[in-house]
């Protein structure tokens, strides 16, 4: 028998009318926005080179992209951060999320090829921990947050990790407070991640080779296997196992000054 799963009520077709409007045009919006021109900290920490080189090539993802509704989600993960630091002033910490002249605070390397922004750091507080003490906070749903809680920062999230550390050596402070908020049931985690020399400067070496690249392709995959799990729900799956050369849009094919 033939199960339908089509809407059955007026308020679900209302539902994914209102839905399909809301992630188009916001898709589009978001789409039109210029792609950042540097290696963000925040993604240094992925496992695969080429993906990072595929990023920071500009080179379009397959697909379609990220879709409107993905959108909203990362927009969640910017107003949940702001809502915990305000929870923070509140319960007494001293935490600092802009320059006076409203900017972030952050870090630049490279001729401006690896950068990044930190969404703040702690000059005193409640908390016994060392100060200053740098922040970074991520909004997560249940499974995600519960992976987190049972497993720490470095084994569940070491994209996360590596950023703190990348922070940390860049700016020259020894711990970073790493909170995060359940999306579903707005419980909240903390750990205080030290800094590890070593852990931190085979990240930056990673991020210098793939700003050093002329290509994508000069970088190594993660997998041997198209089928590798790691690379069936990368956003360049397709176009990193197709082999097709692309001329360089963002480094240049000349040794960079700064090696």
């Amino acid at each position: 028998m033939e199960i339908n799963f089509e809407p059955t009520k007026p308020w679900h077709a209302t539902s994914a009318a209102l839905t399909e409007i809301l992630d188009r045009t916001y898709k589009a919006l978001k789409d039109q926005e210029p792609r950042r021109k540097y290696l963000g900290a925040s993604l240094i920490g992925h496992h695969c080179e080429r993906y990072l080189g595929y990023q920071f090539h500009q080179v379009p993802q397959d697909g379609e992209g990220f879709s409107g509704r993905l959108y909203r989600i990362f927009d969640r993960g910017h107003k949940g951060e702001d809502r915990m630091a305000e929870y923070l002033r509140v319960a007494g910490f001293d935490l600092r999320t802009a320059r006076e002249d409203g900017s972030q605070f952050g870090f630049s390397a490279a001729g401006g090829r690896i950068a990044g922004h930190i969404d703040g750091v702690f000059l005193s507080g409640p908390l016994e921990i060392p100060y200053p003490c740098l922040w970074e906070n991520k909004i997560l749903n249940n499974r995600s947050f519960s992976d987190l809680h049972n497993n720490g920062l470095e084994k569940s999230k070491p994209i996360y990790f590596g950023q703190a550390q990348l922070y940390m050596a860049y700016m020259n402070v020894g711990h970073t407070l790493f909170t995060a908020e359940n999306a579903d049931t707005c419980e909240v985690y903390g750990q205080v991640v030290p800094f590890d020399p070593a852990f931190a400067q085979a990240l930056s070496d990673k991020a210098v080779r793939v700003v050093s690249s002329a290509d994508p392709e000069e970088l190594p995959r993660c997998a041997k296997e198209k089928t590798d799990y790691r690379c069936r729900r990368c956003d360049f799956r397709e176009t990193c196992w197709a082999e097709k050369k692309r001329a360089a849009t963002s480094a240049p094919a000349i040794r960079p000054p700064w090696l």
